[in-house]
């Protein structure tokens, strides 16, 4: 069973850093490449884990692992979907293993109003690209609920098609987050 300190607390300023530092990583490397290493997600896992195993024993473990899977099963869904990469849900995950569940889970609703804002921007940004996206999704919509039968939105590529890359989100998200608990906000 999991202590509520150990559930409602924060991790301390070392783990902080180290967190914080692997998330700007994540995101300048999203930004750049359109992918979020291995290398940086499945080291933050194990370190996360271990930190907590270290610090607080079997509760620490349990915390960081159930952090970890809620991480992962915030965006695993948009990754079947689609919507965005594994490194994405991997960088969440390993998010998780550092904040615990209801510490990740605030994370991502701060990530997804950070991801929404960022989306809007792209479509602003590239609205010639997105030019009759809405129409045809708001025509297969219809269809669907009128005489029940899916018909998909024709996919055109274009070589200029922005990525949205979640890892600046991700790392926004959880910023604020920690930002916010630093500064003795409590959830």
């Amino acid at each position: 069973m999991i202590s509520p300190t150990l559930f409602f607390s924060s991790i301390d300023g070392p783990a902080q850093i180290f967190l914080c530092v692997i998330l700007a990583a994540a995101a300048w490397i999203d930004l750049d490449r359109q992918k979020i290493p291995n290398v940086l997600t499945y080291p933050t896992m194990v370190v996360g884990i271990g930190y907590h195993w270290a610090m607080y024993g079997l509760e620490g473990l349990s915390f960081s692992l159930l952090g970890l899977a809620t991480g992962f099963g915030v965006l695993v869904l948009f990754y079947f979907m689609g919507g965005m990469g594994a490194g994405d849900v991997k960088l969440m995950a390993a998010v998780g293993a550092f904040l615990g569940a209801k510490g990740v889970f605030i994370s991502f609703i701060f990530t997804a109003l950070y991801g929404g804002v960022y989306s809007l921007l792209l479509i602003l940004m590239y609205r010639q690209i997105f030019r009759g996206f809405f129409t045809d999704l708001y025509n297969t919509l219809l269809a669907f609920l009128l005489i029940k039968r899916y018909q998909p939105i024709r996919v055109v590529e274009h070589e200029n098609k922005p990525r949205l890359c979640y890892g600046m989100a991700i790392a926004l998200g959880t910023f604020t987050y920690v930002g916010m608990v630093m500064s003795g906000y409590e959830f």
